[in-house]
């Protein structure tokens, strides 16, 4: 069974999620960080693409003690399972992704990566091989739920996002909208690649809830069916 995918990110007024040199942009506050903590704590496992990898060098862990030690208590890692969609194998080997913090690791690649490059992520990770150029996250998410994982959260980038959307396996939706214009066309967005061309591919939400904090907004929304 697929797990339950959430998307959670925080953009600009105007939709952005970092510069268009894809800097890394401070756009919620701390009630947003520690919502965004309790929401991964909850989760069994968070995804990110190769791009927010290798941009943000993120280590995706659960940073609040109490947190740790109410997954600790549960019988769970201290930190959710971090797992990286990387077609090409590129996540360096140093990559906070894989190094810091306890817990399971997952990177799916495709077909096309490097045998060589597979096998130095395998001395750190689980590789997931699926799909021929690109990913098949379809399958990924069938292998992940064959591994116990329930729910996933997904913290970006706008490509993967987009692609998980196009692929109808996005369930959930967190947007923290900020007090914030980035602009540039070339600044990512939420929903990134090629787009939709007709009105009949548009994914449709349906609101749940909408709370002021920080100095923004929080969007809750359920992807309809």
């Amino acid at each position: 069974m697929r797990p339950r995918t959430v998307v959670n990110v925080a953009m600009s007024a105007d939709g952005k999620l970092s510069t268009r040199e894809r800097r890394q942009v401070k756009i919620s506050g701390k009630e947003d960080f520690l919502r965004v903590d309790r929401l991964k704590a909850e989760c069994d496992a968070v995804m990110v693409g190769i791009g927010t990898v290798l941009a943000d060098d993120p280590s995706l862990t659960v940073k609040d003690a109490g947190l740790k030690e109410l997954r600790h208590s549960s019988g769970m890692d201290e930190h959710p399972v971090r797992v990286v969609i990387d077609s090409t194998a590129r996540t360096p080997p140093d990559a906070s992704v894989l190094t810091k913090g306890s817990g399971k690791r997952v990177v799916a690649v495709s077909c096309r990566a490097k045998q060589e490059q597979i096998a130095q992520l395998r001395t750190r990770a689980t590789v997931i091989v699926a799909g021929e150029k690109e990913v098949d996250l379809a399958t990924v998410m069938d292998e992940l739920g064959t591994m116990g994982i329930s729910r996933v959260m997904v913290e970006g980038g706008g490509t993967l996002i987009a692609a998980l959307f196009a692929a109808g396996l996005v369930d959930e939706v967190y947007t923290f909208v900020g007090n914030i214009i980035i602009g540039g066309k070339d600044a990512p967005t939420l929903a990134d690649g090629v787009g939709c061309v007709k009105e009949s591919e548009f994914t449709r939400l349906a609101l749940i809830d909408a709370i002021c904090i920080d100095d923004g907004i929080l969007l809750h929304w359920d992807v309809v069916r």
